[in-house]
């Protein structure tokens, strides 16, 4: 490369670095000024508030004083959370919800109103996750990752919508992920949905500003949550188990889950438009900002190490519990 070009390449990352810079500071001094909501006495609905993220999301709200309800599709693990809550002194409304019905989540939310009351927080945390190569998935992984992650936030969210319009109050909390910004290998259903979230999110909080309904884009890398046993796994399942597992279990890769959900509900309060959770997404975030191509060709890189699926099993899923279990697959 001529020396001229090779000066004109720095400049031009130089001017980059430093518009990002000043644009953070003043996001930063903005978000110092901007005054903290009571949550003292409102009506929280949390989905996928069985466990995981969602179920340390509600402890923090009923640490703030909320009424909480939560909604899940499994009902036994439902039960365990609503016992949880409940012995710390919660008010809490457990309901089952499979996010993926329109019917079920409009009357979910009717639900809630009939025994708290109007609604005037909703954190949209149900979602799915696939994990395998794009020749073990089908246009099913696609389609259920996509009514899961993506539709069960909009079928919640155009539900408590009207009300919290009328009322000209209300926070929505829209938890995404570092996959939905920047896409990485074996998790492609996963990421079309999230992808599709973080844009209705941020489309939302512009929209819904001039009504005083805050929407809040939460995008967080990976958490230390146990996530790893509730994924499926596609393609070579011990082989994607293993690489996943690493990353989401150790703390230089993925962030302590209580943490994240501490920050999270700060981020409610204060009525951030977006926060990303986890050093390690911001920079990824930074860097995939910078050098987008770079960025996507690191990734194929790094494909090339991952394992390939092959044979007739490969597009069987296999839960994580299954897998560290040792038991037969099984087809989900």
């Amino acid at each position: 490369m001529h020396p001229i070009e090779r000066m004109k390449r720095r400049r031009l990352l130089g001017s980059r670095l430093f518009a990002v810079g000043a644009l953070a500071a003043l996001g930063y001094r903005a978000r110092l000024k901007r005054p903290r909501a009571d949550l003292r006495g409102k009506v929280a609905l949390v989905s996928g508030g069985s466990r995981g993220l969602g179920l340390l999301i509600a402890r923090e709200l009923y640490r703030e004083g909320c009424k909480i309800a939560i909604c899940a599709r499994d009902r036994v693990e439902l039960a365990r959370a609503h016992e949880d809550l409940v012995q710390r002194g919660a008010d809490v409304l457990a309901l089952h919800c499979d996010v993926m019905d329109r019917e079920q989540c409009e009357r979910l939310v009717e639900l809630v109103r009939a025994n708290f009351g109007a609604i005037d927080l909703l954190v949209n945390n149900a979602g799915i996750i696939q994990v395998g190569p794009i020749e073990s998935m089908t246009i099913g992984d696609f389609e259920r990752a996509m009514q899961t992650n993506f539709w069960g936030a909009v079928y919640l969210t155009m539900a408590v919508l009207p009300e919290m319009r009328r009322r000209r109050a209300g926070r929505i909390a829209n938890i995404t992920s570092i996959g939905g910004t920047v896409a990485v290998p074996h998790l492609l259903p996963y990421e079309c949905a999230k992808f599709a979230e973080v844009g209705f999110s941020e489309g939302l909080h512009a929209e819904l500003a001039k009504d005083n309904v805050i929407v809040t884009t939460v995008v967080p890398g990976m958490m230390r949550t146990g996530s790893t046993e509730h994924a499926l796994f596609k393609g070579r399942h011990d082989r994607e188990l293993g690489w996943f597992h690493a990353g989401a279990t150790q703390p230089f890769t993925s962030m302590n889950a209580v943490r994240a959900a501490r920050r999270i509900v700060l981020a409610i309060r204060r009525g951030e438009a977006e926060v990303t959770l986890g050093w390690q997404a911001r920079l990824l975030r930074l860097v995939h900002a910078l050098a987008p191509g770079l960025t996507a060709d690191l990734f194929g890189q790094l494909n090339r190490l991952l394992p390939s699926g092959d044979g007739a099993s490969s597009r069987l899923a296999v839960s994580g519990r299954t897998l560290e279990a040792g038991q037969p697959h099984a087809a989900h």
